[in-house]
């Protein structure tokens, strides 16, 4: 509380009193919630410095000269010596076939299905919803095994298109719940209006729902490559041959192979993560729901 002087032009100089306590009291709280936030600053970053160390330490070892190396300090060798001594390249190559082709193929059957799911209010639509979330909840090492000896018959173990199935298969659920998440976003309001303009259910769905839907898109995509990518469990059951190994097969076939040579062990491992990290930041930019927005102005 503080005494204040109000000039009256009549009465003359008149005393009041101002309650400053709401003041006081906003201040107060506003020094709390700063204080708070920066404990929950350093508590991520001290989370995120932990989870770090692993990488830190496998970049750092990429980069350190071996133990039958004549070089000091920062050094490349290692990536050349892999390269040159191993099927790294190879290895690389087959990884990239295998996800490249599991994102294709997942994206294209993905986004019409899950449409489906978002606008579809029948009961054969509710029971395929249903379909997926059961298989989605099912482990892959329940099918491996049955799986093998379907593909054995048909000539698709020891082979880089068996994978691919499997891996377009195990990704497809999952894909098509993110989708049609993504497309119940979007208004219908949107389609209703390319109807009235003369477009077709399938036109709309390619030039409203897809032009609006590329956060949806690249996500799923992502999570089909790290899916293929990842994956050590199904390659190591279906594939026998070290020219068709995918790269985790080879990193984990490579350490057997060099348990004392660390500093190649984790230049293998530097080239394994480093596909992942240009996709993200490459593709963070693009991650925006503001179109939908946008395109809602004029309602």
């Amino acid at each position: 509380m503080s005494a204040v002087v109000h000039a009256h032009p009549e009465t003359g100089p008149v005393l009041g009193v101002a309650d400053t306590g709401p003041v006081k009291n906003r201040s107060v709280l506003s020094e709390a919630g700063h204080r708070n936030q920066w404990w929950r600053f350093v508590l991520i970053l001290a989370i995120t410095a932990i989870v770090l160390v692993p990488i830190m330490v496998t970049v750092v070892l990429a980069f350190t000269p071996g133990p039958n190396s004549t070089s000091t300090g920062f050094t490349l060798e290692n990536f050349g010596s892999v390269f040159s001594e191993t099927l790294a390249a190879t290895w690389l190559q087959n990884s990239l076939i295998t996800t490249l082709s599991t994102v294709i193929v997942s994206v294209a059957v993905a986004a019409p299905a899950g449409y489906v799911l978002s606008r579809g209010r029948s009961k054969a639509v509710s029971g395929y919803s249903l379909l997926l979330f059961v298989m989605q909840s099912l482990p892959i090492i329940t099918s491996v095994v049955p799986l093998f000896i379907l593909f054995a018959g048909m000539g698709l173990v020891d082979n880089l298109m068996g994978l691919t199935i499997i891996y377009v298969g195990s990704t497809m659920t999952v894909a098509t719940w993110m989708m049609a998440a993504y497309f119940d976003s979007i208004p219908i309001s949107l389609e209703e209006a390319s109807w009235i303009d003369g477009c077709s259910v399938f036109g709309s769905f390619t030039k409203v729902v897809l032009r609006n839907s590329l956060p949806g898109i690249l996500s799923t995509a992502i999570f089909a490559f790290l899916l293929a990518w990842n994956d050590y469990l199904v390659a190591i059951v279906f594939l026998r041959s070290t020219e068709i190994f995918t790269l985790p097969m080879g990193v984990q076939s490579f350490f057997q192979q060099n348990q004392t040579d660390w500093t190649s062990v984790m230049a293998l491992a530097v080239i394994m993560m480093l596909p992942p990290v240009i996709v993200f930041a490459t593709l963070n930019k693009y991650f925006s729901v503001g179109g939908i927005g946008g395109s809602l102005a004029g309602r």
